[in-house]
């Protein structure tokens, strides 16, 4: 196999594929071909790519993405921060040796650089790549980063050949985060390669040149699979300071059919699936002894780190009011969303942090006294504490009669899997509340100030665990006399939460690091400046158009914070408290992903009870990592 070039075996193939090929029938790779032993073989979670030989990912679009191992085995930039522990902490200095290096006002930074790094046909690595990269975007409208080249530098340059500096047009603590992949980043571009060519927008980059520690081997001409192989000098590249990557050849294969995901892996022909309904989950773990999830046990699914939320459009009226907020969050049950949306394999978080990573540790359980002892004043002399600590172990003694032993039954591994708490379903307090706003009961019909029936839409994905949670968000609140309606909407990120065309959805408005307490990964668009008309385009995540004084405190003190200042945890602390208080989102839980691996043929994976190393959603870059830590079992 060895003798095939990535063209030669690619229309080699050809012949077995039509480009009419349906998405559910993806074409599978020659897997006979590759030693078992030495070849890891992972589910690409995108669909067969529109321009399979298009590798060129500076430029918006490309036809071959980003999932098929291009920005996990190839591309490379300066800083990872990786959604776990990661191997020596979850910042990893990559391309850089060190950390990012600012000025005292945060109006330059500089970037120390790796020595002895090189190409994958045999360049060096400098500081002029780096350089490139930058002036390169910002001069080409439509590449990935120009737009945010532009905004932020007012010059680059190479201060020698392993010494970058930046200077910025105006103070920006938070610079260097467009060069730290979480699940992408500003890759650094190959000088010698793209200054040749007189369209970098046009050119096609095949095959790729890059700074990881695989080359390309061989791909699908319809996209389906792409097979990568390790370079002999892969010591001569950053990923090396983690150890060699054991698999010799990685394949990536584009399975859309989750059917088809299981039968490949039930017959050893997949290593890894980026994602499964949790059902499928639990039959792939019930069939084949080999496999498993994130969690050995129930729930299995890793912590994602996004937190599925009820949004509220706090332009709308009566959604401006935080009493009729917090009424619609005391009406909900959380033992019923977490069974109706993953039949009870949810991670709760009550905070506006997702319960992934180290905010476990940040977050959610330093934060406990301070939930169990919060105080929420009705309105009418009367105040009630809401937090319930004990939900998780609730919803895992519901589970425990149908999955066992699988179920954990440590208090602390509980509240990892399932969550540290969430708010009581308290329908009395809910009904003060809502009577303090000046609603009224018409029998079991709730009426609003105005004496209309308080009826609204609640917009939710088209599919999938959250579209199961809009509807059980829905039915509870009819339930109690309010008149919900729950929309399938697939433009849900695309038009109607940017346009704030809809009154509450449920989607995500919070990102972060996940292995970092630094909120500023999205908390940065939530300042009030950022916040539009009615009607209008709202910059990206504050999707609930929430204007407050002290969020806008809070974001102005990070912003002159540098990221790795322990302040900055104070910061997020004080950010958590202000979300309970004001209550403009309604955090739910963890967008958990149903990720499973095979420890048939390769051993060494992360886990969420002993070694918490690595996100294991293959398509995030950092799943680079897994590959330096994975040996063979020796099976054939």
């Amino acid at each position: 196999m060895k003798g095939f070039t990535a063209w030669g075996l690619a229309f080699g193939v050809a012949t077995l594929t039509t480009a009419a090929t349906a998405q559910d029938e993806a074409t599978a790779p020659p897997i006979t071909e590759f030693p078992r032993n030495e070849t890891l073989i992972i589910q690409n979670p995108e669909p067969p790519a529109t321009n399979p030989p298009n590798f060129n990912l500076w430029v918006a679009g490309n036809g071959a993405a980003l999932s098929n191992g291009n920005q996990q085995l190839v591309a490379d930039t300066l800083w990872f921060i990786d959604p776990d522990a990661g191997l020596d902490g979850a910042i990893y200095n990559q391309l850089a040796d060190e950390g990012w290096q600012y000025n005292d006002d945060f109006t330059e930074m500089t970037a120390s650089l790796r020595e002895g790094i090189y190409w994958s046909d045999g360049e060096e690595f400098t500081a002029e790549d780096v350089v490139y990269t930058v002036e390169t975007q910002m001069a080409t409208p439509g590449m990935t980063w120009s737009a945010a080249f532009n905004e932020n530098v007012e010059s680059v340059e190479a201060v020698d050949d392993y010494t970058v500096r930046f200077t910025l047009k105006e103070p920006n603590s938070r610079f260097h985060a467009l060069f730290s992949v979480r699940w992408n980043g500003a890759w650094i571009m190959p000088e010698h390669i793209f200054s040749e060519v007189d369209d970098v927008t046009a050119f096609q980059f095949n095959p790729p040149v890059g700074l990881g520690p695989y080359t390309l081997h061989s791909f699908d001409p319809n996209g389906s699979w792409y097979a990568w192989q390790k370079r002999e000098d892969w010591d001569r590249t950053a990923m090396a300071q983690w150890g060699e990557p054991g698999p010799e050849y990685i394949i990536y294969r584009s399975i859309p059919n989750i059917d088809n995901r299981l039968i490949e892996m039930s017959n050893g022909n997949l290593d890894l699936i980026h994602d499964l309904t949790p059902e499928g989950t639990f039959s792939i773990i019930e069939d084949r002894d080999s496999v498993r999830g994130w969690f050995e046990g129930f729930p299995y699914a890793h912590p994602d780190p996004t937190l599925p939320m009820i949004i509220f459009n706090t332009q709308n009226a009566p959604f401006d009011d935080r009493r009729v907020r917090w009424a619609l969050a005391l009406m909900l049950d959380a033992r019923a969303m977490s069974m109706a949306s993953y039949r009870g394999a949810a991670t709760l978080s009550a905070i506006s942090v997702p319960p992934t990573g180290t905010h476990p540790d940040d977050y959610h359980m330093p934060m406990q006294d301070w939930l169990i002892d919060y105080e929420l004043d009705l309105g009418n002399g009367e105040t009630i504490q809401p937090y319930d600590p004990n939900i998780g172990m609730q919803i895992a003694d519901m589970v425990r009669p149908q999955f066992g032993d699988e179920v954990p039954t440590d208090e602390a591994a509980i509240q990892r899997a399932f969550g540290y708490g969430w708010w009581r379903q308290d329908i009395d307090a809910a009904t003060t509340l809502l009577e303090q706003a000046g609603f009224t009961k018409d029998g079991n019909t709730w009426m609003t100030p105005e004496g209309e029936p308080f009826e609204f839409t609640i917009n939710t994905f088209s599919e999938g665990v959250i579209n199961r949670l809009g509807t059980i968000i829905a039915q509870q609140w009819s339930q109690q006399g309010i008149e919900v309606t729950p929309l399938a909407d697939p433009q849900i990120f695309g038009t109607t939460l940017p346009l704030g065309d809809f009154d509450v959805a449920t989607a995500w408005s919070v990102e972060t690091w996940g292995g970092d307490p630094d909120l500023s990964f999205f908390l940065d668009s939530w300042h009030s400046d950022f916040v539009v008309e009615p009607g209008e385009r709202q910059p990206s995540r504050n999707w609930q158009r929430w204007e407050n004084e002290e969020l806008d405190r809070i974001i102005e003190e990070i912003r002159v914070t540098e990221f790795t200042d322990p302040r900055n945890l104070e910061l997020g602390q004080e950010f958590v408290r202000l979300m309970v208080e004001e209550m403009p989102v309604i955090p739910v839980m963890s967008y958990n992903v149903f990720s499973v691996y095979d420890t048939a043929y390769w051993e060494g994976w992360p886990t969420a009870e002993e070694n918490p190393y690595a996100n294991i959603v293959n398509n995030w870059a950092n799943s680079k990592y897994i590959f330096t830590q994975l040996t063979p079992t020796g099976a054939e």
